[in-house]
């Protein structure tokens, strides 16, 4: 038993020594001199030695408990006096540095989608136009042929400031402003926050970014449409993106679809990221405006047609910087924002 006590002081003092992290230092702790610890297991034995040996073993294995206590409590000082350096030399402020140095700054990711798609709109012969954050229920639902018992006026999607005021839960009631200010023809797109009641997740978030697009004038067609929209992905994405229209229903366009674009890993072939469908995702809805908006507008639904495009800017804009959080767009953290 001698033995085996010398063996694990020596063991344990071989082993403290080249500790370098605090995690390490309580695994050898533990080992050494937990409750079921080499040198307490070794202790349980002195029951099966002799009554002569038991003092001698006994002050031997204090002995050993003492030095290796005292290394741990020294391994254990050394340790938290590395990590105090470290920790002041990752903070420390060089104070020497030239206050004439400027560090430049560059666009969000969200605000640099924002400004390509507009560019884009704008070299297809659309006008950028804005409009307020906080709306009117007028604007926000009735204009756009949206039902009084519709669920997005329901509170519980939509943030009420008043009976009749609202922060605007879609861009849409830009198309409304411009419709009654200007006469057709016309070809606008307008982005900006819009805000819903949604729980915060990695792909969802009470504000988010859209970009709406309305084009009035005669003759307009659906297939006016579709060409547009199949220019605007091939310019944003690629010659090779293809595009899928599927039937849906929004009460401010008839008739109405949802738009998918090909795989952005596969292009269309079909692989594991698109579940072997060649298909990404929906990535904006659009249609043919209802006639009922145009005559709300004060614009003869007789004369003239359009259409009418919105997209969340936040989904584009994590399809193509590769980011899988939305709320990383939003929390300002530099060590994310300097990616890009």
């Amino acid at each position: 038993m001698r033995d085996r006590l010398k063996k694990i002081r020596e063991e344990a003092i071989s082993n403290i020594e080249v500790l370098n992290n605090l995690d390490g230092w309580e695994s050898l702790r533990i080992k050494y001199m937990g409750k079921k610890g080499e040198l307490t297991l070794v202790l349980r034995e002195m029951g099966n030695i002799s009554k002569e040996e038991r003092p001698i073993i006994g002050a031997l294995a204090n002995e050993i408990r003492q030095q290796i206590e005292g290394e741990l409590d020294k391994a254990k000082d050394r340790l938290i006096e590395e990590i105090k350096k470290q920790q002041i030399e990752k903070e420390k402020i060089d104070i020497t540095i030239s206050k004439h140095t400027k560090k430049l700054g560059h666009y969000h990711p969200l605000l640099h989608t924002i400004k390509e798609l507009e560019n884009l709109f704008i070299s297809m012969g659309f006008s950028v136009v804005d409009g307020p954050e906080v709306e009117t229920v007028q604007y926000n639902f009735d204009a756009l042929n949206s039902p009084e018992n519709h669920p997005s006026r329901d509170l519980s999607d939509t943030f009420y400031i008043t009976k009749d005021i609202l922060l605007r839960t879609h861009t849409s009631p830009v198309q409304i402003r411009a419709m009654k200010q200007i006469k057709p023809p016309l070809r606008i797109v307008s982005a900006g926050r819009t805000f819903r009641f949604d729980d915060v997740d990695d792909t969802h978030s009470p504000m988010f970014h859209q970009l709406e697009g309305l084009v009035i004038d005669e003759k307009v067609t659906m297939a006016n449409l579709m060409h547009t929209i199949d220019i605007f992905i091939k310019k944003l994405f690629g010659e090779d993106m293809e595009t899928r229209f599927r039937p849906h229903h929004f009460p401010f366009t008839e008739p109405s679809a949802e738009v998918d674009v090909s795989c952005f890993e596969c292009k269309g072939k079909g692989c594991s990221v698109c579940n072997g469908t060649g298909w990404s995702m929906e990535l904006l809805g659009c249609g043919m405006v209802h006639p009922k908006v145009l005559e709300n507008c004060g614009i003869d639904s007789e004369r003239y047609s359009g259409f009418a495009f919105g997209m969340g800017i936040d989904r584009i804009t994590m399809v193509k910087y590769g980011i899988n959080d939305i709320r990383l767009l939003f929390e300002n953290d530099n060590r994310f924002l300097e990616q890009f």
